[in-house]
């Protein structure tokens, strides 16, 4: 069982254990090696605090807390990408989840499902009429997870080099 709340500056260390572990199990396979081997908490930390602090940020972090602490995190906010609807007419109507991470030993639990929901409640409170998403084409495992919660590929693609490895994202969205 696990509750959900907005992330405070003390959850950082964890959130950050869990995003790089997540990461490494996620991506294994997909991402090469050497960038997952070079990962660390206390560098995805030190990026999460100047986030957290930066006084312009819209986004919002929630983790969701077990018996041990944080066990997984959601990160979410107004759309980054023109083609989801953020500009124009539409502007300010398609939110973005930007992250969700898992603790790799609860994957399944249905810890991702409610950070997810929480994360589609709190965009709808803000307006948000649409969310959106990028994962790795690859990532058929997450890809599932998704579409499991109503979300489609809309077609965009994005590629990211990692490593001087190319790997392809789709878009993903769902009406909120």
């Amino acid at each position: 069982m696990v509750r959900v709340r907005e992330m405070e500056e003390g959850d950082i260390e964890a959130v950050s254990a869990v995003r790089v572990r997540g990461w490494q199990a996620a991506y294994a396979g997909i991402v090469p090696r050497s960038y997952l081997d070079a990962m660390t908490v206390e560098d995805d930390a030190d990026r999460r605090r100047q986030w957290l602090r930066h006084p312009g940020r819209e986004s919002r972090d929630l983790v969701a807390i077990g018996d041990r602490g944080p066990v997984g995190w959601v990160c979410f906010g107004p759309s980054r990408d023109e083609g989801s609807g953020a500009t124009g007419r539409g502007r300010g109507r398609a939110g973005e989840v930007y992250a969700l991470y898992v603790a790799p030993e609860l994957i399944g639990t249905g810890i991702g499902r409610e950070l997810l929901g929480e994360a589609h409640t709190a965009m709808t409170d803000r307006g948000f009429e649409t969310s959106a998403l990028w994962v790795l084409q690859d990532n058929l495992r997450a890809r599932r997870f998704y579409e499991r919660a109503g979300y489609r590929a809309d077609g965009a693609t994005q590629d990211d080099v990692y490593d001087d490895v190319t790997l392809s994202e789709l878009r993903y969205r769902r009406g909120l």
